[in-house]
């Protein structure tokens, strides 16, 4: 995993440690949401919290290839969590950069591994750069960004993981032109993974999954800024935070919803929820300030070019929300009222949110 942990991409990486055929091999950390560090902390207590401190997490890229950086801590708050508040994690960040990472693990075991992606494609792109063969080194990879003929979050026409760098998008685009159809990666973008909308009634169900004893109510009517008083405390973390994401869509119209993408991606990478996909040769605009990280597909061919994506046209919002609500609940339930111990050495003091500049767009 590649990731900018983020509210999504939290509920992305718990969706995966519940499932018992899935091996989170290792994660990479990209800055996007908020700043790369605080997306490595962020994702090591989340990984501690379940239970699975032993996963290498390593940062890579602390600013896009070209553009200066742009975080949104308000859409998910100081440090990407939204309301949650986790403590530092006992064990330390990879030594090993992310793009080493990347490269030396998918050499280790080729064809072995599936790649995804729930930030912006910094990462891969460097290590594209340095290993072209990577794409078939992998067994599959889906990446979630992009929006094609919709309506962007970021910018009229632009989604925020490709918007953050475009220039990497363009790269990671290019270098999988011409590739076998099953090589190509599956783009999860907005047209589909804004129809996956989390509302009160999963997180009442989640709670209901996880066997607590009273409901789970995150509710509109309610102050904001309400915490959580689950036992539980992977329910009480994923509470706050998509407490903080439901607000956040309010203020900009969308109703008190949660557009949960990474975790529809997540569960596309699993193979755990039916989608359908389209041919496309997807390019990435990097130079118009108008059009910035808009991604332009090519269903007919009238480019001339091989096809370099599988982009997701249909999928099953119910379907994906069956599978999240019941494995996460699952894995929760195994948890118990109390956090588990974290393994590794004593914590040192974390440094708190390493952050860029906060900046006030839609994207959620």
């Amino acid at each position: 995993m590649d990731v900018d942990t983020g509210i999504d991409d939290a509920l992305a990486i718990v969706y995966l440690l519940s499932r018992p055929e899935v091996e989170v091999h290792a994660i990479t950390c990209t800055a996007g949401n908020v700043g790369a560090r605080q997306v490595a902390l962020n994702t090591l207590s989340l990984l501690e919290l379940c239970g699975r401190g032993g996963i290498e997490v390593a940062t890579g890229a602390e600013v896009p290839l070209q553009v200066p950086l742009v975080t949104t801590e308000e859409t998910h708050g100081p440090q990407g969590i939204g309301y949650a508040e986790l403590p530092a994690p006992a064990r330390p960040i990879s030594d090993r950069h992310a793009v080493d990472l990347w490269i030396e693990e998918a050499r280790a075991h080729p064809g072995e591994l599936t790649g995804l992606i729930t930030g912006p494609l910094t990462n891969f792109a460097l290590a594209l750069r340095r290993e072209p063969d990577l794409p078939r080194l992998l067994k599959s990879l889906v990446i979630m960004g992009g929006s094609f003929y919709y309506q962007g979050n970021t910018t009229p026409t632009a989604e925020w993981n490709t918007h953050v760098d475009p220039h990497a998008a363009k790269e990671v685009y290019a270098a999988y032109r011409g590739l076998p159809e099953d090589k190509l990666p599956v783009v999860c973008a907005l047209e589909t993974t804004e129809r996956i909308e989390m509302r009160p009634e999963h997180l009442r169900r989640l709670g209901e999954a996880a066997g607590l004893p009273a409901p789970e109510l995150v509710l509109p009517e309610q102050p904001e800024g309400l915490r959580s008083t689950a036992a539980n405390p992977l329910v009480a973390c994923l509470s706050d935070a998509l407490r903080f994401y439901m607000e956040f869509h309010r203020l900009y119209d969308q109703g008190y919803v949660a557009h949960v993408h990474d975790a529809f991606a997540a569960c596309a990478a699993a193979g755990r929820t039916p989608f359908s996909t389209r041919l496309a040769t997807v390019d990435v605009e990097a130079d118009s300030p108008l059009l910035m990280g808009t991604t332009v597909a090519d269903f007919r061919g009238l480019w001339g070019l091989p096809p370099n994506a599988r982009i997701v046209s249909g999928n099953d919002p119910d379907a994906c929300f069956a599978e999240l609500v019941g494995s996460v609940g699952a894995l929760a339930r195994t948890l118990g009222p109390e956090p588990m111990p974290n393994p590794g050495p004593d914590p040192s003091p974390n440094p708190g949110p390493d952050t860029g500049p906060v900046t006030r767009v839609r994207k959620g």
